[in-house]
């Protein structure tokens, strides 16, 4: 069970490697360093589900991205 507050309350950042291509993604670093837990959302749809990860499955996220561009 996530403790995330609802999207809306969460202060969301594009990521630094979204290059202004449509392909961004956006997750909320204060949350994440308060609790552990990654929310991330297309920046394309807001309103959208929100993925969550943990420290770790984030950062594995992230070294696979980078290993496939």
């Amino acid at each position: 069970m996530s403790n995330t507050p609802r999207p809306e309350h969460l202060r969301w950042v594009k990521s630094t490697y979204s290059a202004g291509e449509g392909q961004c993604i956006e997750w909320a670093p204060d949350h994440a360093a308060a609790t552990g837990e990654v929310p991330v959302r297309d920046s394309k749809n807001p309103g959208g589900p929100v993925l969550s990860f943990t420290r770790d499955g984030w950062a594995g996220f992230v070294k696979f991205a980078a290993e496939q561009a």
